[in-house]
C-alpha cells in the first residue's frame, strides 16, 4: 500500500508505542527508523542496539530533495524532517511513566524528561510548528493492534489535521507528578 501522498512520520515521546505500530503495520506499510534512515545516506551511525547518532540538519536538508520511498519515518525525531503529514502518537504521562521503567529503557533522568516532555505537549507543538497536517492519537488505553490500526486508517483517509483533544496537564495527578520530577 505505498503512498503516492509521501510518507508520514510517525512521532511521538519515547514510550508512545511507534515502533511496535510500525511492525505491526510491516505487513501493509512499509516503514524505516530515523535512526537506520541516516545511516543509509552515511548521515548517521548506530551507536548501540537501539540508539543512533543523526546528522539532523544534513538528513533533513538531504529529504528536501529527496524524500524515501516508504509509507512511514519512525522516530521521535521524524517531526523534525522535512515532511509533510505527521501523526504524533501520545501517552498519559503517568502510563508513560510506567512503560519506560517496565521497558528499563533509559536512566531515571532520561525516563523524566520524557514524561515532562509528554505532559507538556513538546513533540506536538514541534510537529506543528513543521507547518504541515498533524493528527494525534493517545495510546494510553489502546493495544498496539488497535493503535496500528487508526495510524493505517490515518495515512489512508488524511484529511486535516486532528489535534488539541489531549490535555495532560488538566489531570491533577500529572502536575503533582511533575511538580515531584522537578527540573
Amino acid at each position: 500500500m505505498r503512498s503516492r501522498r509521501g510518507p508520514v512520520a510517525l512521532t511521538g515521546t519515547p514510550g508512545t508505542g511507534k515502533s511496535a505500530v510500525a511492525r505491526r503495520l510491516s505487513s501493509r506499510l512499509e516503514s524505516i527508523e530515523v535512526g537506520e534512515l541516516a545511516v543509509r545516506l552515511g548521515l548517521g551511525r548506530r551507536t548501540g542496539p537501539r540508539a543512533f547518532t543523526v546528522d539532523l540538519p544534513r538528513l533533513a536538508g538531504r529529504l528536501r530533495r529527496e524524500l524515501p520511498d516508504v509509507d512511514l519515518v519512525v522516530g521521535h525525531l521524524a517531526h523534525l524532517l522535512p515532511i509533510s503529514d505527521t501523526i504524533v502518537l501520545r501517552c498519559h504521562p503517568l502510563e508513560l511513566e510506567r512503560r519506560l521503567a517496565r521497558a528499563r529503557r533509559g536512566s531515571t533522568r532520561e525516563r523524566a524528561d520524557n514524561v515532562i516532555a509528554e505532559a507538556t505537549d513538546a513533540i506536538l507543538f514541534e510537529a506543528i510548528e513543521g507547518g504541515g497536517r498533524v493528527w494525534e492519537i493517545d495510546t494510553t488505553d489502546l493495544d498496539p493492534d488497535a493503535v496500528a490500526q487508526s495510524v493505517a486508517g490515518r495515512i489512508a483517509r488524511r484529511g486535516p489535521s486532528r489535534y488539541g483533544r489531549v490535555d495532560w496537564l488538566a489531570d491533577p495527578a500529572v502536575t503533582e507528578e511533575l511538580l515531584r520530577l522537578g527540573p
